[in-house]
């Protein structure tokens, strides 16, 4: 049996509960996928964005509803040997690649603060338009539920703000595009797992600033900063096994009369401002409950 064989039959039993019923299911609650998309799987080249694409692969044929497929790699000016490896993998694995390429690493190599910042946002606009030119309406990124908590924690430590990593976000600048994230309920350790099981060596990072980052140079700072919240997970769940679960769940059970203040398209909100409306109905409630 061929390596491709081998890796969809462990999704299919191996690793059916980890990894593909827990796409699914994203899929269903969030309403990733509907009848006639036609999704572009954006593949990096890292283990998630791979095993996204075989995934998706997957899911297409179990029919529920019929939707098409391109999978996409952007090479914004990677060495060779890392595009080879990108390519390599995908044949080993039986995705069928739409290479296209951009210059986005040299645009922002002389960046001083922040590269992968702007980085990220110049592939997003090239992923969005390429995509609406292969006939496109969705845009697949393999963020997955480990990112989606630190992502979390992170904006409240370091960014004095509440949010989270969405599922799916309508795009502000491609109009009838969309962004979908199915790996959201993926554990991390379960990619991991099932990478080593077949033993694949996939990107770690797929640009030249790799290295800086690692050493003390470029972005090390946001880097660093997402490793300590890991880290800081990882000890939290010494003494809480469901610390993980409930960092998710937070962003599901914000209670708004109990927050001093929050954003509504883009418009910021102060509890003073129906203060006083709250006010009359307690007191109108306490009397209908004297009745």
């Amino acid at each position: 049996m061929n390596d491709a064989k081998e890796i969809e039959k462990s999704i299919q039993k191996k690793f059916h509960k980890e990894l593909f019923s827990r796409f699914a299911k994203a899929v269903r609650d969030y309403k990733l996928v509907q009848q006639g998309d036609k999704v572009a799987v954006c593949i990096s080249g890292g283990k998630d964005s791979m095993l996204m694409a075989k995934l998706f692969q997957e899911l297409q044929k179990h029919r529920k509803v019929e939707f098409g497929l391109e999978f996409m790699v952007m090479d914004p000016g990677y060495l060779p040997a890392k595009r080879e490896l990108i390519e390599c993998n995908a044949k080993r694995m039986g995705i069928p690649l739409h290479v296209f390429e951009t210059d986005i690493f040299h645009a922002v190599y002389e960046v001083g603060k922040s590269p992968c910042y702007l980085c990220a946002r110049m592939r997003r606009g090239h992923l969005y338009h390429r995509a609406r030119e292969l006939g496109c309406n969705k845009i697949a990124l393999g963020h997955h539920y480990d990112d989606v908590i630190e992502t979390i924690l992170m904006g409240m430590l370091y960014g004095g703000q509440v949010q989270t990593m969405m599922p799916k976000l309508l795009s502000t600048n491609f109009a009838g595009m969309e962004l979908i994230r199915p790996m959201y309920y993926i554990r991390e350790a379960d990619i991991e797992r099932w990478r080593d099981y077949h033993g694949l060596s996939f990107l770690r990072c797929a640009c030249r600033f790799t290295e800086q980052c690692e050493t003390g140079g470029a972005d090390k700072e946001s880097a660093s900063k997402r490793l300590e919240v890991k880290r800081l997970i990882a000890k939290l769940k010494e003494t809480n096994p469901f610390v993980e679960a409930n960092i998710f769940r937070s962003v599901e059970n914000v209670n708004l009369n109990t927050v001093i203040a929050y954003k509504e398209h883009g418009v910021k909100h102060h509890f003073l401002e129906d203060y006083g409306n709250r006010r009359e109905i307690g007191a109108k409630n306490h009397t209908q409950a004297e009745h």
